[in-house]
């Protein structure tokens, strides 16, 4: 008898989340998913976060010391950091062409602008405290952030994987330098370690269909509360800056990314998004890159044959650095925002959203709804009322939700190139 596939498990999740969710809502009665639904989501959530700071670490210093000399990995870190930058400079640059040819925020009613700055007026004093502290850093800070000070503490929190990732590469790198056997010892358990992290991923992946469904189901009784047609009739007010996002994102996924795969990794697309798709179905429902990264790994070593000295060096730091979807929706909102409120945006204002947009992306936290913080930065840079946050708010988790699947895909179509190109060098 065939197996079925583990996408095939998690689309009938989704699937039959959608419907449970819709119908909650239907017959009123979104307090059993929230109260008897929704929990086991948030438990698969934090199943896969679990694993995500101790798989960084074991992954990344298996990887290295792996490897048989230093100049292989510096020639790999180049590579995977060009390419990087690369691609989040021609994301938020797309994004930019199509909010400036679309303008979608000309077509915002004055009257539905008024109602949701009041609306989420609350929400923006939630956020406060973050807010000032993104004004108040220096263009430079996420350099900083880098190193920690006390690994311990920063292993205690998935937003300071950049630090885990800073750790784990000198840790690595030592191991590579240092030839003995006391040495070896400690190769040995890290590398038994990784093999234990990815078994125990393994056992989170058979609870992803009851996670999923259970995810949806909530997401869909959160966002139509007691009012579903007031929720429909605010998606469609805000549906045209939404779509372009959305072809945005689809632009870069379909068009720029094949590009890429067929130019440096000869690699047709319908191969590479077959395997990818169980990490497109998991990225979309948590709208984490950090919570997707162990089923990422998985798929782009066991899926797309990518080596594990490249995958766990590259995609680790790509959940930190990389993040086209993101860096692309920053570039749209910013000027949507600067649209609706009447601010002509000059080409050196584009300019300026190019340099902060890339460099905020690669700050932002790989959590779900990290961006919209993040998108201070550039709010701030050309001028714009932060105010404006308000507008996109309503309409930012599904596009989160989105842009954490172009997120994903990014970085393994880097993994794949970089190792097709490493192994043409040997």
């Amino acid at each position: 008898m065939k197996k079925i596939p583990l996408y095939a498990h998690i689309l009938t999740g989704m699937l039959i989340g959608t419907i449970v969710g819709v119908v909650a809502v239907s017959t009123n009665t979104g307090w059993i998913v929230e109260d008897w639904l929704k929990p086991f989501g948030i438990i698969f959530l934090k199943l896969l976060k679990l694993v995500a700071i101790p798989l960084i670490f074991a992954s990344l210093v298996t990887g290295i010391s792996g490897l048989s000399d230093i100049t292989k990995l510096s020639r790999i870190g180049f590579k995977t950091l060009t390419f990087y930058i690369f691609t989040t400079i021609m994301a938020v640059s797309i994004g930019l062409m199509l909010v400036t040819l679309f303008e979608p925020g000309q077509s915002f009613p004055e009257e539905k602008r008024v109602e949701l700055l009041s609306k989420y007026s609350q929400v923006l004093e939630t956020k406060t405290d973050a807010i000032e502290s993104t004004k108040s850093d220096g263009s430079l800070k996420f350099i900083v952030d880098i190193v920690p000070e006390n690994i311990i503490a920063s292993a205690s929190s998935n937003s300071n994987m950049l630090q885990v990732i800073f750790f784990a590469i000198l840790f690595g790198v030592a191991i590579v330098l240092l030839k003995n056997s006391k040495v070896e010892l400690v190769r040995d358990f890290v590398s038994g370690l990784n093999e234990i992290i990815l078994k125990i991923i393994d056992f989170i992946m058979y609870f992803a269909p009851i996670g999923v469904m259970a995810l949806l189901a909530g997401l869909i009784v959160d966002y139509s509360g007691d009012n579903p047609a007031q929720s429909l009739r605010l998606f469609e007010t805000l549906g045209y800056y939404a779509l372009v996002v959305i072809v945005g994102l689809l632009f870069v996924g379909f068009v720029f990314y094949p590009i890429l795969l067929r130019i440096f990794a000869k690699m047709p697309f319908k191969i590479f998004y077959k395997e990818m798709f169980p990490v497109h179905l998991v990225a979309f429902s948590t709208s984490s890159s950090a919570a997707t990264l162990p089923v990422t790994m998985e798929q782009v070593e066991k899926g797309l044959g990518v080596r594990n000295e490249v995958a766990s060096f590259v995609l680790p730091i790509g959940v930190t650095v990389n993040m086209d979807g993101t860096s692309l929706y920053q570039a749209v909102a910013v000027v949507f925002i600067a649209q609706v409120f009447g601010i002509e945006m000059t080409f050196v204002s584009l300019l300026t959203i190019l340099f902060t947009a890339t460099l905020a992306s690669i700050g932002t936290a790989a959590v779900p709804g990290a961006g919209v913080v993040m998108l201070v930065i550039v709010l701030n840079a050309v001028g714009i009322p932060i105010e404006g946050l308000a507008l996109i708010l309503a309409i930012d988790r599904p596009l989160d939700m989105m842009r954490t699947v172009i997120n994903v895909t990014g970085d393994a179509m880097i993994a794949v190139i970089i190792d097709k190109n490493e192994l043409k060098n040997k």
